[in-house]
């Protein structure tokens, strides 16, 4: 294994490794390695704005839970899913940025949650954004109770700093990417 992969929690390793062929990087240990090294700046990220932003880490939401949440997904996605109101849920998730095979980012103002929200397995939606998510890494609520409208804003907020955080991170990878992929060489003449 590699210098940044050996750091990547064992339960995460594999779904890096499987998200490589969906990144457009070429599937190779050193393509592993970038998205390795840039899931864990991302982490790093989620754990710091989270602090900043007084939230605090849990290992789960119930569907009955009136709180909001942000999680980061193995994938290294976002999802925002805001505070319980008349059944329905605001959620907001964005994705990696570096995966062809999901989209960039997806809203759906009236979601519901198909079961509760656990460390360590896929957020599965009745109605949402998408159906379901990448296992659940880290799950952080706002630490002082709030109104719902205030909680909303707070979780926006929150998810947009975060993102910013990880778009950068992807800007990172995609200059390291073209050192990595391999060059066409179709054009060249042999002697």
């Amino acid at each position: 294994m590699g210098e940044y992969l050996d750091q990547v929690p064992e339960e995460v390793q594999d779904h890096i490794r499987q998200i490589t062929g969906t990144s457009g990087l070429p599937n190779t240990e050193d393509s592993v390695e970038l998205l390795a090294q840039a899931w864990l700046e991302k982490k790093r990220a989620f754990e710091d704005k989270i602090g900043v932003l007084n939230m605090d880490e849990v290992d789960e939401l119930g569907t009955d839970d009136e709180r909001g949440a942000i999680a980061m997904t193995y994938s290294g996605s976002i999802l925002s899913i805001g505070p319980l109101a008349e059944g329905k849920r605001s959620v907001e998730y964005a994705s990696i940025g570096l995966r062809e095979d999901v989209p960039d980012t997806a809203t759906h103002e009236h979601s519901e949650l198909a079961a509760d929200v656990v460390l360590d397995e896929p957020v599965r939606f009745d109605v949402g954004p998408i159906q379901k998510s990448s296992p659940i890494l880290k799950l952080a609520v706002m630490r002082e109770e709030m109104e719902p409208e205030a909680e909303e804003q707070a979780l926006s907020d929150a998810t947009v700093a975060i993102t910013e955080e990880f778009v950068e991170i992807n800007k990172t990878v995609s200059r390291e990417r073209a050192l990595i992929e391999p060059e066409d060489d179709s054009n060249l003449d042999e002697d």
